[in-house]
């Protein structure tokens, strides 16, 4: 297998952009290899500019659960773009897509769309402390929330603690109001609750924490985090940019059976387009303006291109059989996985929820990120440039979830399963 064209691009990139990519973990740093540069992708494959082709885990961080380029998806989108881009104007559209969500997800009564995750996350943040009127906020350790300021802190001692900035250029002061609590960790969510209350006006969680691989919420933790914000009114905050509509149809919130009080979508919504939403308890949206006085514009916001590719990926999602056929699939690959490493003696912990999943290169259970950054990072890297080279394109990070989609075959499952099997031999 040859990546010359690649490799020729990648240093002509580093020239004019930041690192060569245009998103940090694009750029292999963590595995220790080059970008590959992608020309095309079908159904569950993708094709890179030396027109190597590679079975598809990554599926652009999650958005493509119909597989790459869907057919019904791609024939809707030239009607609309034949039509126009964008108009800064409502559309009937951005509705259907808003009937379309309200109706998977019953804790969203009204719901705004934006144009990122991080644009969703940083709204319903604002709106929870203009609802509420305080200022401090918890989130959880290695938790990702988009890139905005008060969001990158990360904790110091792994107990409770103010948060400090976790990138240059963020003041602290920016950071002061966030506090930091391990997931998982219900005691010392508790304690810090009991004693913050009066100034806490949101807890903002990842259900399921997709950006330190994939760690499940245990037992009882999720339905705390509710518990504890209806006792001191205390806006609860699921973040299912990542998991929503990807778990199950109705997201996390449904699979696990507890309900935020506002939710943050994106990816699937978007059907392969810049796409955010967040949406809540009627009361607390209609604090958003022009209906309240917290303040949020977008000029693409609810753009047509966007809002048609969400209407007709979740139009598909919406199929009797859509989710049980992933769910097939995803225990395929998972016994497939879990036999490989175990035929080879390699120590590792698979999780999974839905159609999202993280193999871990350890021999201990990953339940925060504590434990997750103990996983073998040298190993997973070995194991990745061996599968990549196998045709098999998995998220170039330890501590990124991988994804599944209806495209995937039996074939294709079959042939990850060999290539792994044959990855963690040579491990």
């Amino acid at each position: 297998m040859t990546t010359a064209k690649s490799k020729r691009l990648y240093r002509k990139a580093i020239e004019l952009i930041p690192g060569g990519v245009n998103s940090p973990v694009r750029a292999f740093k963590s595995v220790g290899g080059l970008p590959i540069f992608i020309k095309t992708a079908k159904g569950s494959k993708i094709y890179d500019v030396d027109d190597n082709e590679y079975i598809d885990y990554v599926l652009s961080w999650g958005p493509m659960i119909l597989g790459h380029s869907h057919p019904v998806v791609v024939e809707s989108l030239k009607s609309t773009i034949e039509n126009g881009t964008s108009y800064g104007a409502p559309t009937p559209i951005e509705i259907k897509l808003a009937e379309l969500i309200i109706k998977a997800y019953p804790s969203i009564e009204k719901i705004r769309m934006v144009n990122s995750g991080t644009e969703a996350t940083m709204s319903a943040i604002r709106v929870s402390r203009g609802f509420t009127r305080k200022d401090k906020i918890i989130k959880f350790e290695g938790c990702y929330h988009g890139h905005a300021d008060g969001l990158l802190v990360e904790a110091g001692s792994g107990t409770a603690t103010f948060g400090i900035p976790g990138s240059a250029g963020v003041p602290e002061s920016y950071a002061r109001d966030t506090l930091v609590v391990p997931f998982n960790d219900i005691d010392t969510f508790k304690s810090v609750i009991q004693k913050e209350w009066k100034s806490i006006a949101c807890v903002i969680v990842e259900p399921v924490a997709g950006n330190i691989g994939c760690v499940l919420p245990m037992p009882g933790f999720l339905e705390t985090l509710r518990e504890e914000t209806q006792k001191y009114g205390i806006v609860l905050i699921f973040d299912e940019v990542m998991t929503g509509f990807r778990v199950s149809y109705g997201g996390a919130q449904a699979y696990y059976g507890v309900r935020p009080d506002i939710t943050c979508l994106g990816k699937i919504i978007g059907g392969g387009f810049p796409v955010g939403a967040y949406g809540g308890l009627r009361e607390i949206m209609s604090m958003v303006a022009p209906e309240g006085p917290v303040y949020q514009a977008g000029t693409l916001s609810g753009n047509p291109i966007a809002m048609t590719a969400g209407v007709e990926t979740l139009k598909i999602l919406s199929k009797r059989d859509t989710y049980k056929r992933l769910e097939r699939t995803m225990q395929y690959l998972e016994e497939g996985l879990k036999d490989a490493a175990e035929g080879n003696d390699v120590k590792t912990r698979f999780y999974r929820a839905g159609s999202m999943f993280c193999t871990y290169f350890t021999a201990r259970d990953v339940v925060d990120y504590e434990t997750a950054k103990r996983a073998d990072t040298e190993k997973f890297s070995r194991f990745f440039m061996a599968m990549l080279k196998s045709g098999i394109n998995l998220a170039p990070s330890q501590f990124e979830a991988g994804f599944i989609s209806i495209a995937h075959t039996k074939a294709d499952i079959d042939k990850t399963i060999n290539a792994a099997y044959n990855a963690l031999g040579e491990i």
